[in-house]
């Protein structure tokens, strides 16, 4: 059943709701005013706060803003005997999940509880299913540069600034900017990718900014582009040294004014994305070969982020073999199989041109080609090449 902090600065009110409550199965905490609420609800998960608007030292709805801060998810009931019709709409703009007269009606009260109850239910479902559906893999490393990347995350994905991710093919930087839109305040909206250099030069454009019907002869019909698609979220530009100059200067334009057009149309359409890029190449020298904008690269570049290659932190070797081998066969349907340490060790050795992407082939083909235990022989076998 779930568990309500009642706070009210009048003992017998408490009491006689926790008595009502806890007949009716609810686990029942008491504060007898807003600071000591406030630090009860800081310290515990609750399902529920019922919640008095007149008290001394914090408010009811000085404790609402205070609590919404701290965790926003968490149904606030608001009770009052001195209470009227703004008091009431005040405390639902600011966040209140329903708000109730002194002395409460006893079934209004049940029936407020028991739908908050069930909106809570369905906040936690709905966590667990986004996290299943979005399907965003772990990062896996302990080592200095894996833990740097984790902090980096965790301090700029709440913002807004752009990041520029760089790393060698391979290394995880998809992972990366997944997480960062994971974690920030916009994970309800979609991160949408585009793979610049899968794209030819004469389409990115119409890719990114969408086209109406009849701009150009194969647009039969009005599409809409990435940026758009994007609104309210990321959007992911993996690969952006091999977008073309052209493309470039319009992102650029994206990027100042928060505004694209699409092409063949006049106009403007204004679009709230946020844009995380990637590349594999060094900006900068692609800047001095004239292939890269210098005035992108610095709008692109306000949070750099170094992917470091697997063969750089070779003591994350086998803490992604044990992450593979068991995501593998769970997809195999198979039980998962171990690893002999000479084997480990041989991988650890291994050069890795092909980072983790590599890694994680390998892997699944010494799932498929060894038995039970993966021994050496069947990494000098399968692995390592023939001398």
């Amino acid at each position: 059943m779930a568990t309500i902090l009642i706070i009210d600065d009048e003992r017998a009110i408490r009491k006689t709701l926790t008595e009502i409550l806890s007949y009716e199965g609810y686990k029942i905490d008491e504060a007898s005013d807003g600071e000591e609420g406030l630090k009860r609800f800081g310290e515990k998960a609750y399902d529920i706060v019922l919640c008095d608007i007149k008290m001394p030292k914090l408010d009811g709805i000085e404790f609402l803003e205070k609590a919404k801060e701290v965790n926003p998810d968490v149904p606030v009931i608001m009770i009052s005997g001195h209470g009227n019709i703004d008091t009431a709409v005040e405390a639902v703009k600011k966040g209140a999940f329903d708000y109730i007269s002194k002395p409460p009606d006893l079934n209004r009260l049940l029936i407020t509880l028991r739908n908050a109850v069930d909106k809570q239910s369905l906040v936690t479902e709905t966590k667990v299913l986004k996290r299943k559906v979005s399907k965003v893999q772990e990062m896996i490393g302990e080592s200095d540069p894996i833990k740097r990347i984790k902090d980096q995350i965790e301090k700029v994905a709440p913002t807004d600034a752009r990041i520029l991710i760089t790393g060698e093919n391979g290394v995880g930087k998809e992972l990366v900017a997944r997480w960062i839109h994971e974690k920030s305040n916009r994970n309800s909206g979609p991160i949408v990718e585009v793979n610049c250099a899968a794209i030819p030069s004469e389409l990115i454009e119409s890719e990114l900014f969408g086209h109406e019907k009849g701009s150009f002869t194969s647009a039969v019909k009005q599409r809409i582009g990435k940026f758009e698609t994007a609104n309210g979220g990321t959007l992911f530009l993996d690969e952006i040294g091999d977008m073309s100059l052209t493309a470039q200067a319009k992102v650029l334009r994206a990027l100042q004014e928060g505004k694209i057009t699409r092409v063949g149309a006049e106009k403007d359409i204004n679009v709230d994305v946020r844009v995380i890029a990637a590349t594999n190449k060094d900006l900068l020298k692609e800047v001095e070969d004239k292939n890269f904008r210098l005035d992108l690269y610095h709008r692109l570049n306000v949070i750099p982020i170094h992917v470091p290659s697997l063969n750089d932190r070779r003591e994350d070797v086998p803490l992604l073999v044990e992450y593979f081998l068991d995501i593998i066969a769970s997809e195999y349907g198979q039980p998962k199989k171990s690893i002999d340490p000479k084997a480990m060790d041989a991988l650890k050795q291994y050069n890795w041109t092909g980072n983790i992407r590599e890694l994680r082939n390998v892997v699944e083909r010494l799932i498929i080609l060894s038995a039970k235990t993966i021994s050496l022989e069947d990494v000098e076998n399968y692995v390592l090449p023939k001398k």
